[in-house]
């Protein structure tokens, strides 16, 4: 974890975690939200000995809530023998001090907690770098914790600077040099990201994007699409670099879909910030595959969170296929209510479940409608004087099948874009051109 009040605190082996409710949030919410914290938490191998969602009607600076619920908290943590708490509400750099202060344990807010799973699942360079950069843009307000042992050195004429500060602002100085290092080096892999996809624009293959809440099964949808070699694994964040695979459909088209990092409810905005580079696959693909899990009960919840991440993105208004994963988890008549407002809500979506194939057939013919909206197959009889088009076939399209007949004319099959079909319309077979 990120070092708080003091850098040789060990491992957290008991933690207390805390939501906060505002007034006007239902109850059954804030219970979620701290349900879904304690799986953040669980992630990090952190067991937890007690938890409370306390209603707030108004924040307090101090605290966050009031001194006299700050102090029945830390009288808990003291009976749990707890060693840190972990808010699911963020906290600013002064309450997590006055926290600190007052319990002599390590505090925590959700958006460390997350910071420490990214930290822990990344494994190329720029996801170390992404998780690096949003973990210095927080640890920077909050730095001066981990110098107040410095604090008894300063000098003793008023105003004048003592040891501690100048190791404060030169380590602050410091954080800020790397931080813009850390933004060059990004900007530069960025820069070859949009050189490998130019070469995709240029082959002009239709690119869709996959995205959804953490764990509802993405990364299992693109193995099993594409039969490659895709980590998927039962995870917070399994995936947190994008991984784009090239499919062949039934009827030959072809496409490229790309998995994306998860989303989370209060997903904290330096990351959404520090891997915006990553979540632009999701912006700049041809269509979204969104999909859902279906036996989740935060269903509603991840739907909302998706949809507002993709907004932050600019990414809402893309040509979206809603796919309710886990279908096998389901019972038809234990579930009937559910399945009845899902396709009433959605009538375009596809029902499937990864694991057991169920409803792939109709997911492929829907991407195959996707794909299409952008490209078609066409088959053509080119005469010779028709060199250019022929050409043309092979630049901006992808040849499956080409013969020279004896009259010096060619026959090609091939996928391009569909605004390329005027072109083409005096040659193609069966519809004006030649038999």
């Amino acid at each position: 974890m990120i070092d708080t009040a003091d850098d040789s605190r060990k491992v957290v082996e008991r933690a207390v975690l805390i939501g906060i409710r505002p007034h006007d949030q239902d109850p059954a919410v804030a219970a979620e939200h701290l349900a879904e914290l304690r799986e953040l938490v669980a992630n990090l191998d952190i067991p937890v000995v007690g938890e409370e969602v306390i209603p707030l009607r108004t924040p307090q600076a101090e605290f966050l809530v009031g001194s006299g619920k700050a102090r029945e908290i830390a009288e808990l943590c003291a009976g749990q023998q707890a060693d840190c708490i972990i808010f699911d509400n963020p906290l600013s750099p002064s309450q997590q001090r006055n926290w600190e202060k007052l319990t002599h344990i390590c505090v925590i807010d959700r958006e460390e907690v997350i910071l420490d799973i990214f930290a822990a699942r990344a494994t190329t360079r720029e996801a170390v770098l992404q998780v690096e950069l949003a973990r210095l843009r927080y640890t920077l307000p909050r730095h001066t914790r981990a110098w107040t042992h410095l604090s008894r050195q300063r000098g003793g004429v008023t105003g004048a600077r003592g040891q501690g500060e100048t190791q404060i602002e030169n380590d602050r100085r410091l954080l800020k040099l790397r931080i813009a290092a850390l933004e060059r080096e990004l900007k530069q892999l960025k820069l070859q990201r949009a050189t490998g996809r130019k070469h995709r624009e240029r082959t002009a293959i239709p690119h869709g994007a996959i995205v959804g809440y953490t764990n509802v099964g993405k990364s299992s949808l693109l193995r099993t699409l594409s039969g490659a070699g895709v980590l998927v694994a039962d995870q917070l964040f399994a995936t947190l670099d994008p991984t784009t695979r090239r499919i062949t459909l039934p009827d030959r088209q072809e496409l490229l879909l790309t998995d994306t990092v998860g989303f989370v409810r209060k997903l904290p905005h330096t990351l959404i910030e520090a891997f915006k580079s990553t979540l632009e696959e999701a912006v700049l693909a041809d269509f979204l595959v969104l999909v859902l899990d279906l036996s989740s009960p935060q269903l509603d919840a991840q739907w909302e969170t998706t949809l507002t991440v993709l907004k932050e993105l600019g990414a809402e208004e893309k040509n979206t296929l809603i796919v309710f994963n886990k279908i096998d988890l389901t019972d038809p008549e234990r579930d009937a209510l559910l399945l009845a407002r899902t396709r009433a809500l959605f009538p375009d979506s596809v029902y499937i479940s990864t694991r057991t194939g169920a409803g792939m057939d109709e997911l492929i013919r829907l991407l195959e409608t996707l794909a299409g909206g952008r490209r078609q197959i066409l088959h053509v009889v080119l005469p010779p004087q028709a060199a250019r088009l022929a050409a043309m076939a092979h630049a901006r399209g992808r040849v499956y099948e080409e013969t020279y007949r004896d009259d010096g004319s060619a026959e090609i099959v091939f996928q391009a874009e569909s605004a390329l079909r005027a072109e083409y319309e005096p040659y193609l077979v069966n519809t004006g051109g030649e038999a």
